[in-house]
């Protein structure tokens, strides 16, 4: 088999063969009893929500990273419920790990699922989840130190002292860090006292119920203004990434636990979203897009779905609707046809560095952008769902991709930014709401759930007539 064709067809023996380097989180292994080990884990925490919530099948999902320990936490939890309380252990993840795996904790029927290592805290769609964060260590006056003397020097040197001045101030941090999460916020408000600075600070749930659960109250963070300070707490990370994408207009600045510096992080924001506006662009020349389903327990993805199609659709656009688990050039280089996919996915797992894929992979808002007749990106930035719909997923918008019909010509060229000549953009015919579902339209046969055990039955048209 010739290097070309390797990434369009293989025997899959080089997946059964192939290693996979995992960095292993060793933090526990240095613990010296099982008490430590129990407060690490959170096991009485955890066993005590089991208990109140009366929990009969839960699964206990870890990252690969801690799946060393999962024996460990499996025999202490068990120890500490009920006999008639069964627990299963999912050790791999059907999309991204600090996502929710509702599709595995599905297999095994499960009413609650724990989850353990980073996460992203999406909004769940259909279980009740109990958050596990780990208690990285950090030096928290080090940490206040480094991070105030960094800002310092920054404030006094800016352009404008009186505008920054009365900049409200936001404290973020990584999820491990939770637990020394009041301890950073007392001795921050008191190094910024001087400054005339209110520090403002939202705490991370460690436990989120499904929307339509009667108890359900989601505590989301704190609305970031665009015109504030961000002081971040935490390693390089897909979170710092997202936040730094997400208010291009703040400054960031992040402490390392691991290192223990300080640094402006904020400078490279401006390189980051070239290189987003550059798939877009991308996005912009394509005809066939990919809707590439990268998260089935996120909260909205379902009305994400649909509210890209109905964008497609209204652009002319021709759209598949694709599922293939953990993305990977070669599941996508099967796709010939598609030209660009389009990825719904958690806010962590939504920007691909797709250098390596045969074709490009946008985010739904950058699709919004690309498919504007006249582009005017700000540097704003929206990964979250339920913002993304409340701001685009309003009424009627075709005008977003067409603007008025009556004085538009179709057939006229597009100038494109990437190849820097013009092209004439295929047209594809509208589809009716009743064809553009998951069944194909030519299909003489749907899908229906035939029992509660969700088996599944064929429906012809006959027999749909009888």
């Amino acid at each position: 088999m010739s290097v070309e064709n390797t990434a369009f067809s293989a025997s899959g023996e080089e997946v059964i063969a192939r290693s996979i380097d995992i960095e292993v989180d060793n933090t526990a292994d240095k613990l010296k009893s099982l008490a430590e080990f129990d407060a690490f884990y959170e096991i009485e925490r955890t066993a005590r929500e089991i208990e109140e919530d009366n929990f009969k099948r839960v699964a206990l999902q870890f990252p690969d990273e801690l799946l060393h320990d999962s024996v460990q936490i499996f025999r202490r939890l068990k120890g500490r419920i009920g006999l008639d309380k069964e627990l299963y252990v999912l050790a791999d993840t059907s999309y991204g790990s600090c996502c929710v795996d509702e599709v595995a904790a599905q297999h095994i029927d499960a009413n609650a699922l724990v989850h353990y290592g980073h996460a992203c805290i999406s909004q769940t769609y259909r279980l009740p989840v109990i958050y596990v964060f780990g208690k990285k260590t950090v030096d928290v006056e080090d940490c206040v130190v480094r991070t105030v003397e960094t800002f310092s020097f920054h404030f006094s040197s800016a352009s404008s002292l009186e505008s920054n001045r009365s900049k409200k101030i936001v404290l973020r941090h990584d999820v491990a860090y939770t637990h020394q999460a009041g301890r950073l916020v007392d001795r921050f408000r008191e190094a910024l006292t001087h400054f005339d600075s209110q520090l403002a600070y939202a705490e991370i749930p460690d436990k989120l119920l499904p929307p339509d659960h009667p108890e359900s109250s989601r505590i989301l963070p704190e609305e970031v203004d665009q015109d504030c300070t961000i002081f971040y707490v935490g390693d390089e990370s897909l979170g710092l990434t997202n936040l730094l994408m997400t208010h291009s207009s703040c400054d960031v600045y992040q402490y390392s636990p691991t290192s223990q510096t300080s640094c402006l992080a904020s400078g490279r924001t401006n390189k980051l979203l070239m290189r987003r506006y550059a798939a877009m662009q991308k996005g912009r020349d394509a005809d066939v897009f990919g809707i590439l389903v990268g998260t089935l327990g996120v909260a909205s993805y379902l009305p994400l779905i649909k509210h890209i199609r109905t964008l497609l659709n209204a652009s002319h656009k021709k759209s598949y609707t694709i599922s293939v688990g953990k993305l990977n050039p070669s599941k996508l280089a099967n796709f010939m046809e598609i030209e660009c996919f389009v990825l719904v996915a958690c806010p962590e797992n939504s920007l691909i560095d797709a250098k390596d894929f045969y074709r490009p992979i946008i985010t739904p808002y950058e699709l919004e952008v690309a498919l504007q007749a006249e582009q005017s990106w700000t540097g704003k930035y929206i990964l979250d769902f339920e913002k993304l719909l409340a701001e685009y997923g309003q009424g009627d918008k075709t005008e977003i991709a067409e603007g008025n019909d009556e004085d538009k010509d179709e057939d006229a060229p597009v100038f494109s930014l990437v190849t820097g000549k013009y092209r004439h953009a295929k047209q594809f015919g509208p589809i009716s709401s009743e064809t553009n579902s998951m069944a194909s339209p030519s299909s003489s046969a749907a899908l229906i759930q035939r029992n509660q055990d969700n088996a599944l039955s064929l429906l012809s048209d006959s027999a749909a007539g009888d």
